[in-house]
């Protein structure tokens, strides 16, 4: 189009320099690309109808899907863009493949990176017209809703479920059996038996010496409090701080409900936000995924004093409290440790810190100039002084679950398990 124009520009300007008899034709360059460009319009245009949007019911955050599009009446050489909103990344482009009937199709992958209900609204397509000359954009409207959801790809794959049953309930039954704190049965009395196991009221009565027989005890408070401060919104392996957590703490909360404990939740930023009671079974786990799905993402400063306090008054029965924040320096850090250090005093706690590979990263490769060793020594003293936070706590008796994110839902679930194996609650 610029090409034409161009050369009837030109060919307008020799008109009329060169003599005044070819003045007369000046606009005929014009009129012929008009009319060209009209055929070529005419030709080329056709409105695509029925526009089909096909998406999964749900999506995990971090994974990619495949979203179908589906075009009927649709030109050769089409391609599109899409509005993306936030929880949603593409490619720039969408290619068509046109099939039969002048249909055509595309598979878009679809990377979720936020958890929470996006709005697919337009469809921007774009081809050029058989000559060249034109460039069509005209908008669709899609009107579709995608959900993205916290990942629970373990927890619908059983393998949560066979480990916490075969730990709990399985090998090591008998072990429990005799050393937990929860009466499961009389029996009579053999020599080899701890005497401190006699039940001599009952002893008496029977005439004959009979023991109780002990197993762990279930039915145990399992609370996942959860950060969402903005330092929770830092991203790490291509998503937030808070979505990393979230996935681990409905993994743990499915292990805990399996385990036969009753697990609630807690979030907190500035002030206190949400409290659930702990509930026994699945129905809790349905409740917890509920109010994940819909947690927000906040630019808010953590309010640790307020925030433990708080927890700490509505939990009056001991408790495994499962804490999942982050923090800057020693410095930053102060509060953090002080209020922990009280809350520990009642309840068995466990303090989840998701690492950076990135910054670790940095540690393990030689720098290349002046800058790089200043970044070299920054992230030197940023991670000695997370050590000797999380060293801190541990002296305060506070399990530290401290990985990567990859792996911090499987040292969570270890870390549980452990606990429950030991007794300590």
């Amino acid at each position: 189009m610029l090409t034409l124009g161009s050369a009837a520009l030109c060919l307008s300007v020799i008109a009329i320099v060169v003599d005044s008899a070819w003045r007369e034709l000046v606009l005929l360059p014009w009129i012929l690309l008009a009319i060209v460009t009209l055929l070529d319009f005419a030709v080329s245009f056709k409105r695509p109808k029925a526009l089909a949007f096909e998406a999964p019911p749900e999506i995990f955050v971090g994974e990619t899907v495949s979203l179908k599009l589906h075009l009927d009446r649709a030109p050769k050489m089409l391609t599109a863009r899409l509005d993306w909103p936030d929880g949603l990344k593409s490619g720039r482009e969408i290619a068509f493949q046109t099939g039969l009937n002048n249909s055509a199709h595309a598979d878009v992958a679809c990377r979720a990176v936020r958890r929470g209900l996006w709005h697919l609204d337009h469809l921007w397509l774009l081809w050029t017209s058989r000559l060249k000359l034109l460039e069509f954009v005209p908008r669709l409207d899609i009107g579709a809703e995608v959900r993205v959801v916290p990942n629970i790809r373990l927890v619908q794959s059983g393998q949560i479920t066979t480990t916490v049953l075969s730990t709990l309930y399985g090998v090591k039954e008998n072990r429990a059996i005799g050393e937990g704190s929860e009466f499961h049965q009389l029996r009579d009395f053999v020599p080899g038996m701890d005497i401190r196991s006699i039940d001599w009221k009952r002893s008496a009565r029977r005439r004959s010496l009979v023991a109780k027989e002990l197993r762990a005890e279930r039915n145990h408070h399992v609370i996942v409090a959860l950060d969402n401060g903005y330092l929770m919104r830092e991203e790490i392996g291509g998503l937030p701080k808070i979505d990393h957590a979230v996935t681990a703490a409905l993994a743990t909360a499915w292990a805990a409900a399996i385990g036969g404990d009753l697990v609630g939740y807690y979030s907190y930023d500035v002030r206190p936000r949400t409290f659930a009671a702990p509930a026994p079974g699945r129905t809790a786990f349905a409740r917890l995924r509920n109010w994940t799905a819909g947690l927000s993402y906040v630019s808010r400063e953590t309010n640790h004093t307020l925030a433990l306090t708080e927890l700490n008054a509505r939990t009056p029965k001991r408790s495994l409290i499962i804490i999942f924040t982050d923090f800057i320096d020693t410095t930053s850090a102060e509060l953090l440790i002080e209020n922990i250090g009280i809350l520990a005093k009642r309840h068995l706690l466990i303090f989840v810190a998701i690492r950076d590979p990135d910054l670790e990263a940095l540690v393990e490769s030689a720098p290349g100039d002046l800058d790089g060793a200043a970044t070299l020594v920054a992230a030197n003293q940023s991670i000695n002084e997370r050590r000797l936070v999380l060293e801190r706590l541990s002296r305060k008796g506070v399990t530290i679950v401290d990985a990567k994110p990859d792996a911090i839902t499987a040292r969570l679930i270890s870390a549980y398990l452990e606990i429950k194996a030991r007794e300590q609650i």
